[in-house]
């Protein structure tokens, strides 16, 4: 944990950027993204799967997202817990 504290913060301090997408189809619905990252992952009311919260949603798109603000590590932690490895963290 400390070595990904510490490459999150490197990251962080060179301003780099991410974009993180969902295969949404292949949500089995478990809660781990949104439990990891609540800023960035909620379950979608309508079909229970995971989406990417609206405020960072690429045109509308629950599956993508905007370039993300410095600090949302917890994409990665996020990407890490998914039992079916269906979320993408581009750097």
């Amino acid at each position: 944990m400390f070595i990904r504290e510490h490459a999150n913060m490197q990251d962080i301090q060179k301003g780099i950027s991410m974009k993180v997408t969902i295969d949404r189809m292949q949500c089995v619905s478990c809660g781990s993204c949104w439990e990891a990252c609540p800023a960035l992952f909620v379950q979608n009311e309508k079909d229970s799967f995971s989406q990417i919260v609206p405020e960072y949603q690429e045109k509308g798109d629950p599956g993508a997202s905007i370039e993300l603000p410095e600090g949302m590590d917890c994409a990665h932690d996020a990407a890490d817990l998914c039992p079916s490895s269906i979320i993408t963290v581009e750097e």
